[in-house]
């Protein structure tokens, strides 16, 4: 038993999560039914998710999502609310529902390596400076980008700058909203 650890996130075709634009619109399309559909399919296959303070921070919306929120939308918030949670973070003091607090800075490591241990099935990893120290780490198993018909131009990347790595495709997918998944996962040493 050892869980499988990805990283996910929709991407402008120029690489970046989110622009540099202030206000917190982060530039790329949001999903539309179809391609919503394929990220609640993909959260309710997820055994753990993995977090840290910003992107939990965003993500608590799931926790009520609106009561004018369609189907669909009610349907992800089920399947993350579902899904159990650890978030990283040295100034939160609390977590809500079906969340595990890591405050250590120290402890993310040792814990991320005994949750893969621990966890049959995928674990995603949620937000870029996490997962940057998980790459640096040699835990991310799998790169997920949602590539979107988009290009922002600078902002928030989806690899941290200055890190260096080879990958080897695993395939690509093409999605609703002109949206291609492009896989891939760290070069095998030989």
């Amino acid at each position: 038993m050892a869980g499988h650890i990805f990283y996910s996130f929709a991407v402008s075709a120029d690489g970046y999560i989110a622009s540099a634009e202030a206000g917190g619109d982060v530039g790329l399309p949001v999903p539309e039914e179809a391609l919503h559909r394929h990220f609640n399919e993909a959260q309710a296959r997820t055994a753990l998710n993995l977090y840290g303070r910003n992107m939990y921070e965003i993500m608590r919306y799931w926790d009520e999502p609106p009561p004018e929120s369609v189907a669909y939308e009610l349907e992800y918030g089920e399947a993350w609310r579902g899904t159990p949670k650890v978030v990283f973070s040295s100034t939160l003091t609390s977590v809500g529902p079906g969340a595990r607090l890591v405050k250590d800075p120290a402890e993310v490591e040792p814990t991320v390596r005994r949750l893969k241990a621990e966890t049959n099935g995928d674990i995603e990893v949620n937000g870029a400076k996490l997962a940057a120290s998980l790459i640096r780490w040699g835990l991310v198993d799998e790169f997920r980008l949602y590539v979107m018909p988009v290009v922002l131009g600078g902002g928030k990347p989806y690899f941290e700058a200055g890190l260096q790595l080879e990958l080897e495709p695993l395939g690509s997918e093409s999605l609703p909203q002109g949206c291609t998944l492009l896989r891939f996962r760290p070069k095998q040493k030989s």
